[in-house]
């Protein structure tokens, strides 16, 4: 199962790339009124519209293969979740946890030692740390 989950996340992850590329190689609808007045775009490897025709539906391919790995990776992601029956936080609330993990907790029913000072507080002015000479 953990194989499957690292297969979708590497195809869901060069599906974005190669889309992100396809993209950004794309030129926009305002290109075309400037390849028809001879710039240099009607003299690319694909022809005026034949790149357009080629990249459009390779982009739509990339967005239908990265939709798929999306839902399955919420499909599988709901499957871990559905496993535990709570949330984290819940989990972690829950008197099942050893309060030894917990740094500095006290064991259940013991509470905590107070002590009494055994001087009384100094002043907190400026005035009790400077030396006296």
């Amino acid at each position: 199962m953990q194989w499957l989950l690292t297969v979708v996340v590497v195809v869901q992850m060069l599906a974005a790339l190669v889309m992100i590329g396809l993209v950004l190689i794309q030129h926009g609808k305002g290109a075309d009124m400037g390849a028809s007045f001879g710039s240099g775009a009607s003299g690319s490897l694909f022809g005026a519209t034949g790149s357009a025709n080629f990249l459009s539906r390779s982009t739509a391919v990339c967005a239908a293969i990265f939709l798929a790995c999306t839902l399955a990776l919420a499909y599988f992601g709901n499957l871990r979740g559905a496993g535990g029956g709570s949330s984290i936080l819940e989990r972690a609330a829950s008197p099942s946890t050893p309060a030894a993990q917990i740094p500095g907790a006290l064991p259940a029913g013991s509470a905590p030692a107070v002590a009494a000072p055994s001087e009384p507080a100094a002043a907190a002015s400026g005035a009790a740390q400077i030396p006296k000479q």
